[in-house]
């Protein structure tokens, strides 16, 4: 098992890793809509909270040495499914052609009080 870490995505904000390698496959933590410098929300927008979640697990995915189309499932979680389409239109943009599996739940809370988190699972063939 190995950690990844990098500085382009925003800090762990708990005892976990950015990423954990094991074997071929990446295990994403889910990743908040923050801006990795400062540390800050991206927007209160759910589709610019989606982006910078994706480009922020992106950001992991590729200090692990894999790529985007390595991603093979996403869950998202959101405070409120009424955005759904917000989230959607941001994730299709993301991912355009390559469409891993994916999970989309409504959850009461966040941290740090975001509308979107989403972690992933990438694996190397």
């Amino acid at each position: 098992m190995k950690k990844i870490h990098t500085p382009k995505a925003p800090a762990a904000v708990g005892p976990y890793s950015q990423g954990i390698l094991a074997g071929q496959t990446l295990y994403v933590s889910g990743q908040l809509p923050f801006v990795a410098e400062t540390m800050t929300l991206i927007s209160p927008e759910v589709k610019d909270q989606t982006k910078k979640s994706l480009e922020n697990i992106l950001s992991i995915v590729e200090a692990a040495g894999f790529k985007k189309e390595d991603i093979v499932k996403c869950t998202v979680y959101m405070k409120d499914l009424s955005k759904f389409s917000e989230m959607n239109e941001a994730y299709q943009q993301f991912f355009q052609d390559h469409k891993p599996a994916r999970v989309a739940v409504e959850v009461s809370r966040l941290p740090k009080d975001v509308d979107v988190e989403i972690d992933a699972i990438a694996v190397k063939d």
